[in-house]
């Protein structure tokens, strides 16, 4: 066991560090036994890195588990173009669409089993959520806590009486305690996101040495990536905030020095939905925390950024981004199966033009959840909405979606993005929440058949989707480690110069239904002609430029 792993566990538990030591030595050997370490990724990250997110039931055929429909959409859709998808959690579970789990270690029968997730895998890389901060209260774990079982007593964090929680940040607006009965009587239990979903006490060393062995476990399965789910939240302590303490970090800290020694091929991504500066605090030291960081801010910047037709503010804060490190990079994503936080661009625009943007999301079929702040009404907390419909259409939706591929970092893709999805509002009406606006599955030969005929929507946007995917894949200046600068060409246009030694590439994307002519591109990229890595059109860079209304143009000078 190296020196890191015993530094965090002083910090996490200073007077248990030796004997959680020698449990976790024990487990990591045992695992290393059966599983010899394989050597890290090199380069960690290329041109070629996308994930693409969704489901495991995304695509469903009568008769049929799930991940093997799966399997066949992703062959036909994805392979060459999207190298990794991430399974959103697919375990047995009571709620929340998969994220309130009842057990770590099977898969949902209706989805499949190890080998059909195994069969996917061998094509391409698989990204497993690690659900580190609850668990469901249907699981066996509080199940035995209830009875009282002495294992289990401490898995949970739970009060006898209920006790003053009014400092500890809400991203929901139910009470921070839920009371149960248990065998020992009445207890009041830590309930972060719902009543279903049990926050688990790794103040508990077993219970952390248990969500270790299940980490490994992912692995042993074929994980590439894990992702940390609402890892943010994961110590707790009265009379704090009970975010991003000290001993959250060193537990990823903890994670990433047992990885680096067991299994350095796979990556960490942590899942934090809050302000940018707090976000990317879980990058560490740049070798020592996650690989990979949400870039949460990025969603609604863009969707403002379109709604007011300026890349200005969008400009501004592009410029602040830079991963720290050649072994880290930002996840730019638009969409996801949850909402789109507000927490970052409330804090970046003045109220009124934050009420726009909330307005503009409820004229478009939208809805708004909402959070408590201690001693507050609630305030909004994301914007549940498909990210086409927030776009205002399939132009402004594409444009939104080639400036996530062409930043700097690994993109990534939610699956009714992809196929040109909109707004579930008869799913939300069904389920009774706002998150399911977001979350249709669909019927495997009715999505093949929308999206085969070229006269469909779902087609135009896959198609076109493929196409940048593709442009970008070929492209060695979107790799993640390239450098980028933001150009200022027009307020509309977003403009990246992404550069090595020996060759540039501009990236123009028009925010506005406005056509926009530049000039002057001859001398930025150092040629008098370019080709549109997209299109394959060729233009005279010694002439005004013409950028079409939420046109894109990636630009590389003619070898």
């Amino acid at each position: 066991m190296n020196q890191r792993i015993r530094s965090e566990l002083s910090l996490i538990y200073p007077e248990q560090a030796a004997e959680v030591a020698t449990k976790l030595s024990r487990l990591l050997d045992d695992f290393t036994d059966r599983n010899p370490p394989r050597a890290s990724r090199d380069p960690f990250f290329t041109e070629r890195d996308a994930v693409l997110i969704c489901y495991a039931d995304h695509v469903r055929e009568e008769g049929e588990k799930t991940l093997r429909t799966m399997g066949r959409f992703l062959e036909r859709y994805a392979r060459g173009l999207i190298p990794t998808v991430h399974f959103l959690p697919f375990f047995p579970y009571s709620s929340d669409d998969g994220f309130s789990v009842i057990d770590y270690r099977r898969i949902e029968p209706a989805f499949g089993d190890w080998d059909d997730l195994a069969a996917i895998a061998r094509d391409f890389d698989v990204m497993v959520d690690l659900v580190i901060n609850h668990a469901s209260a249907k699981s066996e774990w509080f199940g035995r806590f209830l009875e009282g079982d002495e294992v289990y007593r401490d898995y949970f964090i739970a009060f006898e009486e209920p006790v003053d929680l009014s400092t500890v940040f809400r991203p929901r607006t139910h009470p921070v305690l839920t009371p149960f009965q248990t065998a020992e009587g009445t207890r009041y239990v830590w309930t972060t996101f719902s009543t279903d979903q049990i926050d688990l006490n790794v103040a508990n060393p077993d219970v952390l040495l248990e969500l270790i062995r299940i980490l490994l476990f992912y692995v042993a399965h074929g994980a590439t990536i894990i992702r940390l789910d609402a890892i943010a939240f994961l110590w707790k302590e009265p009379g704090t905030s009970s975010l991003h303490l000290p001993q959250t970090h060193a537990v990823v800290r903890l994670l990433r020095a047992v990885l680096d020694e067991v299994a350095p091929q796979v990556l960490i991504i942590t899942e934090t939905n809050v302000p940018h500066e707090d976000n990317i605090s879980y990058f560490g030291a740049g070798e020592d925390e996650a690989h990979l960081v949400y870039n949460f801010t990025l969603p609604p910047l863009l969707l403002y950024s379109l709604m007011k037709g300026d890349a200005s503010l969008l400009s501004t804060w592009a410029r602040t981004l830079a991963p720290p490190s050649a072994r880290t990079a930002f996840f730019n994503f638009t969409a996801s199966h949850d909402g789109i936080g507000v927490t970052a661009l409330r804090a970046m625009i003045p109220p009124d033009e934050f009420d726009e943007v909330l307005s503009w999301v409820e004229r478009h079929g939208g809805r708004i959840n909402y959070r408590t702040s201690p001693g507050q009404e609630p305030v909004p907390y994301e914007l549940n909405i498909v990210y086409l419909d927030a776009a205002g259409g399939i132009e402004p939706f594409l444009v939104s979606q080639a400036i996530a591929l062409a930043l700097q970092g690994m993109p990534a893709i939610y699956f009714n993005s992809l196929i040109g999805a909109r707004n579930w509002e008869e799913g939300v009406e069904r389920l009774g929440y706002n998150r399911a606006i977001n979350r249709q599955k669909f019927v495997y030969d009715t999505l093949v058949a929308e999206l085969d005929e070229p006269a469909s929507p779902g087609h135009r946007v896959y198609q076109r989707y493929a196409r940048l995917l593709a442009a970008r894949g070929a492209e060695p200046l979107f790799g993640p480690l390239a450098p980028q600068q933001v150009v200022d060409l027009d307020r509309r246009l977003f403009a990246l110069l992404r550069s090595n030694e020996d060759r540039r590439l501009l990236a123009i994307h028009n925010l506005s239904g406005e056509e926009v002519i530049v000039s002057g591109l001859a001398e930025l990229l150092g040629a008098a002609e370019a080709r549109d890595a997209v299109s394959g059109e060729t233009y005279a860079l010694t002439n005004s430029i013409r950028v079409e209304g939420y046109g894109i143009l990636w630009l590389t000078p003619e070898r």
